[in-house]
C-alpha cells in the first residue's frame, strides 16, 4: 500500500509542479506526518524533491526530472486504454493526437506490459450509440470543441423542441450520450444543456470567457440528466403484465423507468404481474405501451387506460374494417 503511494505522490509532483503536504494529505487520505515520512523515502531513493518554504511553498521535483511509467501495474496499464476513445476523439478532431499519445504510452510502457496494453485494444470496444440507431455527426461539433477549449462565447442559431433562438453561450464542456453529442454552456452565467445537432447557425466570438473554477462537467451532467428524468416522469401508472410482456419489460420502456419500477412479488393464478412505473405524459406513455400490444393492460391512473381503450378502438376500426 505504502509502495503504491509513494509512485502516486510522485506521479502528482511531477503532474502538477507544486504540491503542498496538506494537499497530498487530503489526496490520499492520510496524515501530514505520513506525507513528511514519504517524501523522506522518495528523496533517499534517489528522487530529488525539495521544499520551499512560505505561503507559496510547498515540494517540488526538480527542474527537468521525469520518471518513467515503469510503476504502474498490469491492470493500471490496460485500463489506461480503456480510456481512449477513437471515435469520438475523431469526432472532435483528435484522431491524430489520440493515436500519437497512444504511441508515445506504448513506449514508455516496460516490455513486459507493452503486449497486455495492446491486447486490451484488441478485446474492448466502445459502441457509443444505442441499437439501431447511428451515431450523430453535428456539422458544428469540431467548431463548438475549439471554442470549449479557447474559452470563447459562441453565438447560435439553437432549435428547440417548440422553436427556434438565438443565444450567446459560454461552452463549458461537451458530453457524448448513447451517440449524441451535447453541449454544457452557460447563458447570463447560468449552466444549460444544448444538443450540437440542433445548432442552426454558429458563429465563434472573439470574446474569451472566465470559466467557472467550481464547474464540474461530470457532477453537472450526472444532476441536470437525473432532474430532467424526474421531470419528464412525474406520475406513476399501475399495469399488469402477461409472461412475455414481463419478459419485454426492459426492452420496450425507457431505462429511467425500467430502473424506478416497483413490480409484485409474485404473478397471480394466469402468470401475470403488477407493476407500478413512473411515468409521463399521456402521449408518450400510451406510445410506450402499444409495443406491448395485447400483452399490458392499465390498471391506473383512468385518464391513462381511457387513452389506451380509445387508441384500441380506433386500431379495431382501421384493421377491422379491412377484412
Amino acid at each position: 500500500m505504502r509502495a503504491s503511494r509513494l509512485l502516486s505522490i510522485l506521479l502528482t509532483l511531477q503532474a502538477k509542479g507544486r504540491v503542498t503536504a496538506g494537499m497530498l494529505a487530503d489526496e490520499f487520505e492520510v496524515s501530514e506526518r505520513t506525507i513528511y515520512r514519504d517524501i523522506d523515502s522518495l528523496s533517499e531513493a534517489g528522487i530529488p524533491v525539495y521544499s520551499e518554504r512560505g505561503s507559496e511553498g510547498g515540494y517540488r521535483l526538480l527542474g527537468g526530472y521525469r520518471t518513467r511509467l515503469n510503476g504502474l501495474s498490469a491492470q493500471e496499464a490496460d485500463a489506461l486504454f480503456l480510456t481512449g476513445l477513437p471515435g469520438p476523439a475523431a469526432d472532435l478532431g483528435l484522431g491524430a493526437v489520440m493515436a500519437g499519445a497512444k504511441t508515445k504510452l506504448l513506449t514508455a510502457l516496460p516490455e513486459g506490459l507493452r503486449k497486455s496494453a495492446e491486447q486490451m485494444q484488441n478485446r474492448f470496444f466502445l459502441d457509443a450509440p444505442a441499437w439501431f440507431t447511428e451515431a450523430e455527426q453535428p456539422t458544428h461539433l469540431q467548431e463548438v470543441a475549439k471554442a470549449v477549449w479557447d474559452q470563447r462565447f459562441i453565438d447560435i442559431h439553437y432549435r428547440t423542441w417548440k422553436e427556434e433562438k438565438r443565444r450567446r453561450v459560454a461552452p463549458l464542456g461537451i458530453v457524448l450520450k448513447s451517440g449524441s453529442w451535447y453541449l454544457a454552456g452557460a447563458v447570463d452565467g447560468s449552466p444549460r444543456t444544448y444538443r450540437i445537432s440542433r445548432i442552426l447557425e454558429f458563429s465563434l466570438s472573439d470574446t474569451h470567457f472566465e470559466r467557472p473554477a467550481d464547474f464540474d462537467l461530470a457532477a453537472y451532467w450526472h444532476e441536470n440528466t437525473r432532474r430532467l428524468e424526474a421531470e419528464l416522469h412525474p406520475n406513476l401508472a399501475t399495469l399488469r403484465l402477461s409472461p412475455w410482456g414481463r419478459k419485454m419489460f426492459e426492452a420496450f420502456l425507457p431505462p429511467y423507468v425500467c430502473a424506478h419500477a416497483d413490480f409484485d412479488d409474485a404473478p397471480d393464478e394466469t402468470g401475470w404481474i403488477t407493476v407500478t412505473l413512473p411515468i409521463g405524459s399521456i402521449r408518450q406513455t400510451c406510445v410506450d405501451l402499444l409495443r406491448f400490444g395485447a400483452e399490458a393492460e392499465v390498471l391506473s391512473p383512468p385518464d391513462l387506460r381511457e387513452a389506451m381503450a380509445e387508441i384500441a378502438g380506433a386500431l379495431g376500426e382501421i384493421y377491422g374494417g379491412k377484412r
